[in-house]
């Protein structure tokens, strides 16, 4: 699929400038009550485009870390509560595939089931409770929280000075991914 095209194959509209600009991850996002909710819980996303009263498609520049939480139900209750952080992917980069996300990211936390899921959500709240924006908050952080969780393990809530760190870290290095050995 061409960055021209929206992962449910419509053609979008675009002038020159937005030709020349970096490769976008789309988000498809859907609301049926009481069945599908898959919504954006942190992020910046920079396009919102509209496909009809159930479904949009957000998309996010690379580098960007947003929050996608997807729930389902049936008439017997719950079958899905999932939520995923990821960082957005320049053309070139390695990604993961998820469900919904064109062409993927890099995830940093992956967890399913409510009780993962709400102890995650309490955590962004306590970030931001904290008046840090969760999408600006260190992807060390967010892979450490996904670790801990995973195996129902208790975590540090992240700290101011932790965030002050990172931000120092993400000067220095010019970019703040991580690095790794060769």
């Amino acid at each position: 699929m061409s960055d021209d095209t929206f992962p449910h194959g419509r053609r979008m509209q675009q002038s020159r400038s937005q030709q020349q600009r970096p490769a976008l991850t789309h988000v498809q996002l859907q609301y049926e009550r009481k069945q599908v909710e898959q919504w954006i819980r942190f992020g910046h996303p920079v396009l919102d485009h509209r496909i009809d009263g159930k479904r949009r498609v957000v998309s996010f520049e690379a580098g960007s870390v947003f929050a996608f939480v997807r729930w389902k139900a049936n008439r017997y209750g719950t079958i899905l509560s999932r939520i995923d952080i990821l960082r957005a992917v320049a053309p070139g980069e390695p990604y993961q595939t998820l469900p919904c996300v064109t062409p993927g990211g890099d995830i940093l936390l992956r967890l399913h089931g409510w009780p993962k899921v709400e102890r995650v959500l309490k955590a962004i709240d306590a970030i931001e409770a904290l008046d840090i924006d969760p999408a600006d908050a260190s992807p060390d952080h967010w892979r450490y929280l996904h670790n801990r969780l995973t195996v129902n393990q208790p975590y540090h809530h992240y700290s101011a000075e932790q965030h002050r760190a990172w931000l120092l870290r993400r000067k220095i290095s010019g970019d703040g991914r991580r690095r790794d050995a060769p």
